[in-house]
């Protein structure tokens, strides 16, 4: 395990961890419990929690207010910076937030924590639960 990191977890592996989900391996909980990792959490992935939800493709037992406050990560606000990355990303993943979360990572170099296998195309620093 390394340490002293900076790592990112992508809206799924947010909810996982918020709902305690088995499929988070006992490496990644590792990760985000070693007090000397660095663990964010972007807007972005609030924005698409509250989207789905709305839309119906995502039922939360909280409301949204209290999954937020649940959160005991660092948020990682949306800068400009990272839209001038995502503007130079190539057009491998068409999915908005997951395309953010990609350019948050890259910009901040951050490993993004994801079970998105089509990510490790954009050559970032990746786990998958």
């Amino acid at each position: 395990m390394t340490k002293n990191k900076l790592y990112l977890l992508d809206t799924q592996v947010l909810l996982w961890w918020l709902s305690d989900n088995k499929r988070l391996t006992p490496k990644i909980k590792k990760i985000i419990h070693n007090p000397n990792n660095l663990i964010l959490y972007s807007t972005a992935s609030i924005w698409e929690i509250s989207i789905k939800r709305n839309i119906g493709k995502l039922t939360l037992k909280v409301s949204l207010k209290k999954l937020i406050n649940s959160i005991p990560f660092q948020v990682l606000p949306i800068k400009n910076q990272h839209i001038l990355k995502l503007d130079k990303l190539p057009a491998i993943h068409k999915d908005p937030f997951d395309r953010i979360l990609i350019a948050q990572a890259k910009t901040e170099k951050a490993v993004l924590i994801t079970a998105d296998a089509k990510i490790s195309k954009y050559k970032l620093p990746t786990l998958y639960p």
